[in-house]
């Protein structure tokens, strides 16, 4: 499960009509704290419905349950539908709950929170939110045709229901450092880079371009050609030989390569030269800006850390790289998007804010990037990303260059990529899908309860220095897990999307610094960010997607160095990818547990990706991919055979009965709606 769905949260106390919202309403219980209050917890829920939150009750259903679900409808069906209730220091992160399917936005059909379409959270509480989806309409006016995040009429109608919701966000980032030393520190090759040669890289599409050896021979503009020299980058990954070519012969271009294996610059580097090249349009005396290329991000550290990466490689040119993000202070990025800009770089949220102010037009955009694209295409940001492509300013694929960027492309995301993509080539480096090579991945059975305990002594087993990522299920948990370590006597810190901005960039900072050798966090922290010198990447809740494991582990093991990740494996909860998990493991040709075994065994059916058939992302276009779960008798096991069913067991098979439709619930990211 990711960030984007995991909406527990940590309530406080408060009593009938005590409750505090932000966002959207929680429906009709958003946090029993203690047993002591209804409707007493600080929700920013979807429309949960009855039953949504009940933390720690007291004697209402006797569950310990966080599940993020509830009420009586069946509307939003989310990923699986799991009992709610469990144990294991109140924080069980089952998603199902409630008398109804998990995810359900009410008593009906349609979105709202609580006993009625008022908007309430809580009984009769006081601070609404703006609604859940559903049934089209806008939850704020109830007028057709907008959601409540875009509605026109909201201050008129906050001001009729007194509303008296937090002020915007008013933080105020630190202007980047001017520093040429600290604009180009970078993460040191590791002792395995000069393997990346050995890599299989696979072309496919029309006329494809021919690689490059050298950055030498990538006809980079002069001073982009200098900066890679000051960013002492030797020679080029594979995703580079291949990705670079593509992009300056003006194709479009979908690209799987390994976590670590140096994306970013295989798009910026080509970019940049040809803005260099064609002529920069972007001027601070423009009213409106209308930025030649945006890059878009799921999450806001990659979208700031992206925004590095363009500085660096824009060092002492004319182009203007400006990053937005929610979380901070709208005046301020105002001011500096008015200042020129060139290159945008934007989270889904706030840059749909910013053009349909209409302080940013797309009509002049050359290069459209989707960063970590599988998830800015799926059920949570895929709204967002229809709505910018099909903004009548936009120029039409063809007329515009789209490229796709992640380590995970599954079969029903490239479908849908596709749709915004002409004439593309598919480029895919290493195994499609599969975890880095040079991440050891061990695999441990760890009940709920002794998962501290585990936990405390590997922190104990390991150098004092050494830099640790926790990755929990939920926002709760890792606030929870993060005190408890540092009451331990190691130095944590955590990030989630529950915590202000100011507060999510100074503990990355603290742990980027070794202030902090422990960062506890959520898939918030799960893609794409460059942390130098993570030592080790701890799963002490496995995610409910095989993508996210890939993502997460690739935290460490980037750039030819070597990493460690630890997964606690719970039966009780990660029955469902046992087999994928499996796959993963043999793919890159590590120790697979009995334990596991023995589990997946009976645990036919179980998907390898997100979709229970094709794992990871081949080209669609070569033709169809076979896959899916077990079928046929037991026999002996063949981890990586070509074969399906039949006398033999095989994790890669093309046979088999195939897995069960991907889960159809949306995924509400902060970003999306900030």
């Amino acid at each position: 499960m990711s960030e984007d769905w995991d909406t527990q949260e940590e309530v406080s106390n408060g009593g009938f009509g005590a409750s505090r919202f932000g966002g959207q309403s929680n429906g009709t219980t958003s946090g029993l704290s203690g047993g002591s209050s209804i409707g007493g917890g600080r929700g920013r829920g979807r429309g949960r419905g009855l039953g949504a939150f009940g933390s720690k009750l007291a004697g209402v259903g006797g569950s310990n349950s966080t599940g993020d679900s509830g009420g009586f409808g069946r509307n939003r069906p989310s990923r699986n539908e799991t009992n709610s209730g469990g144990d294991g220091w109140g924080d069980n992160n089952n998603s199902g709950g409630g008398f109804g399917s998990n995810r359900s936005k009410g008593f009906g059909s349609g979105g709202g929170g609580g006993f009625d379409s008022n908007r309430s959270g809580g009984f009769g509480s006081y601070r609404r939110g703006g609604g859940g989806g559903g049934s089209g309409e806008c939850f704020k006016c109830h007028e057709m045709g907008h959601f409540a995040r875009e509605c026109p009429n909201a201050e008129r109608v906050d001001a009729e229901n007194g509303d008296d919701r937090p002020a915007a966000a008013d933080y105020v980032p630190p202007e980047p450092s001017q520093d040429e030393e600290v604009i180009f520190s970078t993460i040191q090759k590791g002792i395995n880079f000069d393997k990346y040669d050995d890599i299989p890289v696979e072309v496919s599409g029309n006329d494809p371009c021919r690689c490059i050896n050298s950055f030498g021979e990538a006809d980079l503009y002069d001073s982009i050609a200098e900066n890679v020299r000051r960013a002492k980058y030797d020679k080029p990954t594979p995703v580079q030989k291949y990705g670079i070519p593509i992009v300056s012969a003006g194709r479009d271009l979908m690209a799987c390569a390994q976590t670590g294996s140096g994306k970013t610059a295989a798009f910026l580097l080509p970019i940049l030269s040809g803005l260099l090249r064609d002529g920069l349009q972007s001027s601070a005396l423009s009213g409106q800006q209308c930025p030649q290329c945006i890059v878009v991000s799921p999450t806001r550290e990659l979208a700031i850390q992206i925004f590095d990466e363009a500085r660096k490689f824009s060092y002492k040119t004319m182009i203007k790289c400006v990053v937005i993000y929610g979380g901070t202070k709208v005046q301020h990025q105002t001011s500096m998007v008015d200042r020129g800009c060139n290159v945008l770089v934007a989270t889904p949220g706030r840059l749909l804010h910013f053009i349909n102010s209409g302080m940013i037009s797309v009509e002049k955009v050359k290069y459209l990037v989707l960063d970590e694209a599988d998830r800015m295409l799926d059920m949570g940001f895929g709204p967002d990303m229809e709505k910018l492509v099909n903004n009548p300013e936009m120029p039409k694929k063809g007329e515009r260059r789209t490229l796709m960027f992640s380590a995970t492309f599954p079969n029903e995301v490239q479908e849908r990529a596709a749709e915004y993509l002409d004439n593309y080539l598919f480029l895919t480096v290493g195994r499609v899908g599969g975890a880095n090579s040079d991440v050891r991945q061990v695999v441990v059975e760890v009940p709920q309860a002794a998962k501290k305990d585990k936990l405390i002594e590997i922190l104990q087993s390991q150098p004092e220095n050494d830099r640790t990522l926790v990755f929990t299920e939920t926002k709760r948990g890792a606030d929870f897990l993060a005190s408890y370590l540092s009451q331990s006597g190691f130095p944590t810190t955590s990030i989630h999307g529950d915590r202000e901005q100011r507060e999510r960039e100074e503990a990355l900072n603290d742990f980027k610094r070794n202030r902090a050798s422990v960062l506890v966090a959520t898939s918030v922290a799960s893609r794409g960010l460059d942390i130098p010198a993570v030592k080790h990447v701890v799963n002490f809740d496995l995610p409910s997607e095989i993508d996210d494991y890939v993502h997460r582990i690739g935290r460490t093991g980037r750039c030819g160095n070597t990493g460690l990740s630890t997964s606690f494996y719970n039966p009780e909860k990660d029955a469902a990818i046992s087999r994928a998990l499996i796959k993963i493991l043999a793919d890159a040709h590590q120790d697979v547990p009995e334990f596991l075994e023995n589990v997946a065994d009976s645990a036919i059916g179980t998907y390898h990706g997100n979709t229970g058939g094709g794992f990871g992302g081949r080209d669609t276009r070569s033709g169809p991919r076979r896959g899916g779960g077990g079928g046929g008798n037991r026999g002996n096991r063949d981890w990586n055979s070509g074969g399906g069913g039949g006398g033999q067991e095989s994790w890669n098979s093309g046979g088999g009965g195939g897995g069960g439709g991907g889960g159809g619930g949306a995924a509400e990211d902060e970003e999306a709606w900030d």
